[in-house]
Formats: C-alpha cells, structure tokens, sequence
C-alpha cells in the first residue's frame, strides 16, 4: 500500500549539501498501523512529509495504492500536530469542505450526516455547531481525526497528532484512535517519540538512526496481540522486552540483535532491514548496511 524507496533528502545550506535522510527503503502492507520513532531532527517528519506529497525527495521515490507521489492527493489523509482547523467555520463544517474536496458528488444533507456520524465516533455527538474557538485542544485534534477518517483515504499519515495535548487527552485520543483503526483497517504511517505509543497502536516500529543521513536502524514486529487494552497491555509477558529495545535504540543508537528466522524467498528489499526479536532484550548489532550507527 505504501512504498518508499530508497527515499533521500538534501537541503543545500551555506556550509553545503545537509542530507537530512539517506537510503530510507520501507514498505507497508495494506491495513498495517506502522509507528516510526526516532530523536528529534532526525528526519521522521521529513519522510512522512514526503509521503504527503508537501515535500519533494532529492532522489527515490514513494508509491501509494499504486501511484507514485508527486503531490498532496486524495488517497491521503493526513492529522497534524495541531488540528489546523478553520476558524471562521464550525467544526461540522470543517469536516463538509473536506468531503467536499474528495470529488464526490453528493448532497449536503449526506456530507452533514457523515461529519455528524465521525463526530461520534471521536466523541463529539452534538458539537457539530461549535466554532474551534469554543472547543479545547484535545477536542480540536478530535474534529482532525474525524476529518481525516471522513473522506475515506487509502492511508492515513500522523504526525505526532497527540504530542501537545495533556497526558490523559493523549490517552484518550490514542484509545479513540484504536477503535476508528480497528473499524476501518486504513493503512497507518504515524510518526511519534512516545514508545509506549508506538507499542498500543503499531503492527511495526522503524527506529530511525540520529542524522544526519538518517536512516532505518531496525524495526520491530510488536508481539502483543490485537484488540489491544492499555491495563491489558502492561501485564502481557512481551511488553517490557519490546519496550527495553526500543528504548535502548534511543539512548545508543544501536538496534538489538535480529531474530534469525527460515531464509524466505519471497523477501523483498525492506527485508534486509533487521527484524527485531520481540522477546530478547540487551544484546546489541550494527546496522549490516553501516559500519556504524550514529549514537544519540
């Protein structure tokens, strides 16, 4: 569904070429919720930004549901930081003109109905008639999720869309999220520093390396079965070993050992990407593509 290849990014500066991303080779499967974690500046935005169609890669190149990016694009929904809402519409509306973009044509008392309904379904029954002004931050993203959800894309692109908000809003939001997904099945790329994030949603986690020349230092099957509850989740046997690898990727930069499966055929490229082990923690490899991984 999604498929990036051997994507980099350089921006020319006064002091020379900065490559930002090198050689970052990822592909998504239809209906997988991947999660990509990595230190700040270390190009997570950038890749996702690209897959957007907001920023042009320096060479590589991204296909999505079998077209190639080359712009922003209706079979892509996308939720920022913020919700980015317009504040001279309600939020009902909001949603409406989104609708409105897809090209359908359809009568306004049905794109109402559909607004109303996401509405719902992210917790907002009855708040259709508000103005973002009226409403918080975290009911704001809200509107933004349903949005996005709304217009029915192929995939859904999230950027970091609970990093401002309180930690039980997050939570919230992260468990509306879950719902929507486990409904809709719509392939998911998010981009997010938060582990134990990552490890509620995500099929897979890709550990970007420290910049510059990012890139894929590893990534992880996550070994926790779905549907998913927080309470659930910490007592599972799995959870803490993913979660000592992640974060010992972050505080070294150097992914722990992959798990040696049968030689397989059909592998593709993003195969020669180490797969972590889901259940051994504290052993360390390099990246095979690199002598060495950049330490944070």
């Amino acid at each position: 569904m999604i498929d990036i290849w051997q994507l980099r990014k350089v921006y020319d500066t006064p002091t020379g070429p900065a490559v930002i991303v090198d050689d970052f080779t990822l592909k998504a499967r239809e209906g997988e919720f991947i999660c990509v974690i990595g230190h700040s500046g270390c190009g997570k935005s950038t890749v996702l930004s690209i897959v957007m169609g907001l920023n042009e890669p320096t060479s590589g190149n991204v296909i999505v549901a079998g077209k190639e990016v080359t712009g922003p694009g209706r079979d892509r929904g996308v939720v920022f930081q913020s919700a980015a809402l317009l504040p001279w519409m309600t939020v009902r509306e909001n949603i409406m003109l989104a609708l409105d973009q897809t090209g359908n044509r359809v009568a306004a008392k049905e794109r109402q109905e559909t607004a109303d309904r996401y509405l719902t379904q992210v917790g907002l029954e009855g708040q259709g008639d508000c103005m973002p002004e009226e409403l918080s931050a975290g009911m704001r993203q809200r509107v933004g999720i349903a949005r996005a959800f709304a217009v029915e894309p192929r995939v859904l692109l999230l950027d970091e869309p609970f990093s401002l908000l309180d930690v039980f809003t997050r939570m919230e939001l992260q468990d509306q999220l879950t719902d929507l997904w486990e409904r809709t099945r719509k392939t998911v790329m998010m981009v997010t520093h938060d582990v134990d994030e990552a490890l509620l949603l995500a099929d897979r986690i890709v550990m970007m390396t420290t910049g510059p020349a990012a890139r894929i230092g590893g990534i992880l099957d996550v070994p926790l079965p779905r549907p998913r509850k927080r309470d659930r989740l910490l007592e599972h046997p799995a959870y803490y070993p993913a979660r000592d690898q992640l974060l010992t990727f972050l505080e070294t930069g150097i992914a722990p050992t992959p798990k040696t499966d049968t030689k397989d055929e059909t592998k593709d490229e993003t195969d020669e990407i180490p797969h972590l082990s889901p259940t051994r923690a504290g052993h360390t490899v390099r990246d095979h593509r690199a002598s060495t991984l950049q330490s944070s």
